[in-house]
């Protein structure tokens, strides 16, 4: 379908595909959300982490970009971070927990639509179930700091477009994020409402409006977006932090949790490393310790040992054998 002028500010219209060119119902994080009514993401940024949240119950994750950055890199995330980095470090998480849905921050896309439609392939490539688009400008900066800036809707919506004719029919769930509710000097909630409903038109699956200031404001997108939304509970953000059932009644189908695990992580590092160079131990601190056998079992280490046993085994001279299916022909 094209979206109707009168819906544009401006001239450019932009052409969509069937309906609003979505898959429907039809990806695993649609699937999801019939089955949980809002489905709860926390977010990971490596493996161990992602294997974690598996281990714990989680059913989806999200890769945040800002943990990512700021794992990865060490720097804050203020757009040092690469599509194909980001690409490369989801592909290691959806390695790490192949039964478990991975969803991942796409940032801008990288560009214009060619370098989006580029960044959608690569996340597709890497085994992940969908990502979070947003209509920042480049540089791009964390959606709860301050000095950010949108693009125009027009040109984000065009970028959705390129997005969802990169996905094609394949599993994949496309957020399209709007930070214009951020910019609150120049924007604000009608704005964002407004550019979130279009890229909904625009073939996005789900909407989400960042940095909503208050549970009024909350009300109001679960009300005034269409189809499935999207909510971002960041720990010292501007929007204040609700349950899963409270966004639920709100109107809310997907909650991301994006840094818990970050900044859980990092108080625990301060923690042990603070403990190592004030004592020269951790003799005395070990109840803030993961045990060596508690990891080892979190991680796999039996059973990746048990397929070693399996697979080789060692006679009495120490000589290595293998198990093969049937005889080694030798080369003439």
């Amino acid at each position: 379908m094209r979206v109707a002028p009168a819906s544009l500010p401006h001239r450019r219209r932009i052409v969509c595909g069937a309906s609003n060119g979505s898959n429907g119902a039809r990806t695993t994080i649609h699937r999801l959300i019939q089955e949980n009514g809002c489905l709860m993401m926390p977010g990971v940024y490596d493996a161990l982490s992602a294997k974690i949240a598996a281990h714990v119950g989680h059913k989806a994750f999200f890769v945040s970009g800002y943990a990512v950055s700021a794992s990865v890199l060490g720097e804050p995330d203020v757009g040092l971070l690469t599509p194909p980095e980001m690409a490369r470090k989801a592909g290691q998480i959806t390695s790490a927990v192949p039964l478990f849905p991975v969803i991942a921050d796409a940032d801008t896309g990288g560009g214009n639509v060619l370098n989006v439609q580029r960044t959608i392939r690569q996340l597709i490539t890497s085994g992940c179930k969908g990502c979070f688009l947003e209509d920042q400008a480049w540089p791009k900066r964390m959606g709860h700091m301050r000095n950010n800036e949108v693009i125009e809707m027009e040109e984000f919506a065009a970028k959705i477009a390129a997005a969802r004719e990169a996905i094609g029919d394949a599993d994949f769930f496309l957020v399209a994020r709007t930070d214009a509710r951020g910019t609150s000097a120049k924007y604000g909630l009608e704005e964002a409402v407004k550019r979130a409903n279009l890229y909904a038109d625009a073939g996005a699956d789900a909407t989400f409006v960042e940095a909503p200031r208050g549970e009024e404001e909350l009300r109001v997108i679960g009300k005034e977006t269409k189809g499935l939304r999207v909510c971002n509970m960041l720990e010292g953000g501007v929007t204040p932090l609700h349950t899963r059932d409270e966004l639920s009644a709100m109107g809310f189908h997907l909650v991301v949790y994006p840094l818990a695990g970050l900044y859980a992580a990092t108080r625990a590092l301060l923690d042990v490393y603070g403990t190592l160079a004030a004592k020269g131990t951790t003799r005395d601190n070990l109840e803030g310790l993961a045990h060596f056998n508690e990891f080892n079992e979190l991680i796999g280490l039996e059973e990746s040992i048990r397929t070693e046993e399996r697979l080789t085994h060692r006679d009495a001279s120490d000589k290595l054998h293998v198990r093969v299916r049937a005889p080694v022909k030798e080369l003439n």
